[in-house]
């Protein structure tokens, strides 16, 4: 893969985080940048993933009763604490390459689920349904 060099001016709270995460993980303030980079930007911005695409592709074909089950989904209660305890690991000592692939991992699944839930109420409410529910947590 060929590499491209980048200068970037970064406000200096911002610079000091990095140099913090970076002596507690004994690595670069580079490599603590491009970990962040890495982990925030989708491979593809202008289109989905195949395995997103794939994801929403037959939403339409579900009923009701489904698009609201599929519209309530969550992480499972197991991945989120794993999630929330990397993310807070980041911020504090820096993560190790299993711990950004574990993140990654975690923050993939977790975007799928909020793409399908998203795609759900849409599909819901262009059939009439009031989905505000879903924000306020209750059953429709």
């Amino acid at each position: 893969m060929a590499v491209q060099a980048v200068t970037v001016n970064l406000p200096e709270p911002l610079y000091e985080r990095l140099a913090r995460r970076a002596q507690k993980t004994q690595r670069t303030v580079e490599a603590e940048l491009l970990d962040a980079v890495t982990t925030s930007l989708p491979d593809e911005p202008d289109e989905l993933p195949a395995d997103m695409a794939d994801a929403i592709a037959a939403l339409h074909l579900l009923g009701d009763e489904e698009l609201w089950r599929a519209a309530r989904q969550g992480l499972a209660p197991e991945k989120a604490a794993d999630l929330e305890a990397l993310h807070l690991k980041r911020q504090s000592d820096g993560l190790s390459a299993s711990d950004v692939e574990a993140l990654a991992t975690l923050m993939k699944e977790y975007t799928r689920i909020m793409l399908v839930r998203s795609r759900s109420a849409a599909l819901l409410k262009q059939r009439g349904h009031d989905v505000s529910v879903l924000h306020q947590g209750h059953e429709p």
